[in-house]
């Protein structure tokens, strides 16, 4: 892949200070385009230890030579989510590629729901669980692919995961929450199609991230093939950029589910 594909290009990244976002992002830069941070707050890098700050991660892309700033808002809210836009839209002209990231198996006042099954878990934790990857998702796609259509032109890259093509025991509002986002990002891209705008889903499949290792407890991968192993985040980023990139320009409306087997 040219490490220059996307000279030109304003790339948004949501939940980008840390996890796989913060890869996302940074390999958008290093492929030329330049790059939206965004985060729910300033200090969320800072939670697992990924990034000292939002601005920060904003200064990383900087100094890879590309344009770049780090905005602020709580994407479960429609409001924050129409003015962190706007603000985006004034700030850099134009979003060519959105990459909705923001996410992940998180409790309303915990790291992950517990219990985390279907049944006892507490309604706190389904409200967030579902806003935070659903909602999120819908209300991104609504502000930046209404700017995307008129131009018609665009990419937008959806984040679910794998776990919502499996059956599973733990994460169940999770999982159902990802699958909705895979069915969104398919009827979404029929409505875009006819204004050229590209709208496909990565699925990740479990991931090294600073997240992923502080609430989660990894046994018996030395044995593995690569493609048993739980992935490395450069094993996503370089998935996300396939759908980011030229090389994805009559591909819409699909789901690349990144499987490793059980």
């Amino acid at each position: 892949m040219s490490v220059d594909n996307l000279n030109g290009k304003i790339a948004l990244v949501t939940g980008s200070s840390r996890g796989l976002g913060r890869h996302y992002a940074l390999h958008l830069a290093e492929a030329g385009a330049d790059v939206i941070i965004h985060d729910v707050n300033e200090s969320a890098a800072a939670e697992f230890g990924e990034a000292p700050s939002g601005e920060a991660v904003a200064e990383e892309i900087r100094a890879l030579g590309r344009k770049s700033a780090f905005f602020t808002a709580d994407l479960t809210d429609a409001s924050q989510v129409e003015s962190f836009v706007t603000k985006a839209l004034d700030t850099f002209g134009h979003i060519d590629i959105l990459v909705n990231n923001a996410g992940g198996d998180i409790g309303a006042n915990t790291p992950r729901p517990d219990p985390n099954d279907a049944l006892d878990i507490s309604p706190e934790d389904i409200y967030a669980v579902l806003t935070r990857n659903l909602l999120t998702a819908t209300y991104m796609c609504k502000y930046v692919g209404t700017h995307m259509r008129e131009p018609r032109s665009g990419k937008i890259v959806n984040v679910g995961s794998v776990a919502g093509h499996v059956a599973v025991n733990g994460g169940i509002i999770y999982a159902a929450a990802k699958m909705g986002v895979s069915q969104y990002t398919r009827s979404l891209a029929e409505q875009l199609r006819p204004y050229d705008v590209n709208v496909n889903c990565i699925s990740p499949a479990a991931t090294y991230t600073g997240r992923f290792l502080a609430t989660r407890t990894v046994s018996g991968q030395e044995n593995r093939s690569r493609l048993q192993k739980i992935a490395e985040p450069e094993d996503m980023a370089k998935v996300m950029l396939f759908l980011a990139g030229p090389q994805s320009d009559y591909l819409t409306g699909e789901t690349i589910v990144c499987w490793t087997g059980r």
